[in-house]
């Protein structure tokens, strides 16, 4: 798959990622009562399958964030810990895709680069 292509699908994954976690998360924080944050993680345990999810996400995103450390080292992408935070505050599945666009966009530069044989 050509890497502009690839940037496109992890642009539009991003995109569809905030749309569908902040509707859900203004939602959730414009109910009356919500407790707020300690609410909104309580409510990640209400049962037996939220917390199955929520334990989910929670070990990919510290397989991410090695992968993201691992990479950003290895291409040179810079400031890998916005990418991570972002993560926190926003949602891994904006950030992830965005880091994801960034590699490859240094990957493809890292390509033009490189001497034709």
């Amino acid at each position: 798959m050509k890497s502009r292509t690839l940037c496109w699908i992890y642009g539009l994954i991003a995109l569809a990622a905030l749309v569908a976690t902040w509707s859900q998360n203004i939602r959730f924080f414009a109910q009356d009562d919500n407790d707020g944050l300690w609410g909104f993680i309580r409510d990640s345990y209400a049962n037996p399958a939220a917390s199955s999810i929520t334990n989910d996400l929670l070990l990919i995103v510290i397989a991410v964030f090695v992968f993201m450390v691992v990479e950003s080292r290895r291409v040179g992408v810079r400031h890998v810990w916005l990418y991570m935070v972002g993560s926190l505050a926003i949602a891994v599945s904006v950030f992830f895709p965005l880091f994801l666009l960034a590699r490859e966009l240094k990957l493809a530069e890292a390509a033009e680069l490189e001497p034709q044989r």
